[in-house]
């Protein structure tokens, strides 16, 4: 058992719990990663311009590349680097800015959010739902993305307690080590 794995663990829990705080109960874009998320959000967009598939598409593509890239890396440190922390942070990350995605998907019917480019440009979301003529779902659909990137934190902060009850070896119920008793026959009882 290493100590500094103890307060690395220890750590991740940490920093659920402050993107937990800011991104889920203030409602704000965590610090720095903020900008990081926004960039990542007009790369989608960049992207899917080169590739004109669907309007549609073009136009989620922002908050998909947005999510998706924390996502990707989570997924790198977990089954490339078997890193339980860098998983930790990196969903937690993800986490965020589902949370940050889903205030822009509830602004789509008032489209009272400042975007970047000014008043010309269109929102993403209120141009997506009003495609479906479901700006009135907005809501629910941007309460389903808090509840998924909320279950996503409660999961990443989940790796890093396992990470600490096997590090130091705690278990809830402890079973007795059979293994070392000599095996007798079972008898039916006299009677």
């Amino acid at each position: 058992m290493h100590v500094s794995d103890t307060w690395k663990y220890a750590a991740g829990i940490a920093i659920c719990a402050v993107f937990a705080w800011i991104a889920f109960v203030q409602v704000e874009r965590i610090p720095l990663l903020g900008y990081a998320d926004l960039g990542f959000h007009e790369l989608g967009h960049l992207v899917m311009y080169m590739f004109p598939i669907s309007e549609i598409l073009t136009a989620a593509m922002g908050s998909i590349f947005q999510v998706a890239i924390p996502g990707g890396l989570a997924a790198y440190f977990w089954f490339k680097r078997h890193d339980r922390f860098a998983t930790t942070v990196t969903l937690a990350w993800g986490a965020a800015s589902a949370r940050d995605v889903a205030v822009y998907v509830a602004d789509a019917p008032v489209r009272a959010l400042p975007l970047l480019g000014g008043d010309n440009v269109t929102h993403d979301w209120w141009f997506i739902l009003g495609r479906f003529d479901a700006l009135d779902q907005a809501g629910a659909l941007a309460n389903l993305i808090t509840v998924l990137g909320f279950i996503t934190l409660f999961g990443a902060a989940t790796l890093c307690a396992l990470a600490l009850i096997d590090l130091h070896g705690w278990r809830l119920r402890r079973q007795p080590d059979l293994s070392g008793l000599p095996v007798r026959e079972v008898r039916p009882p006299r009677g």
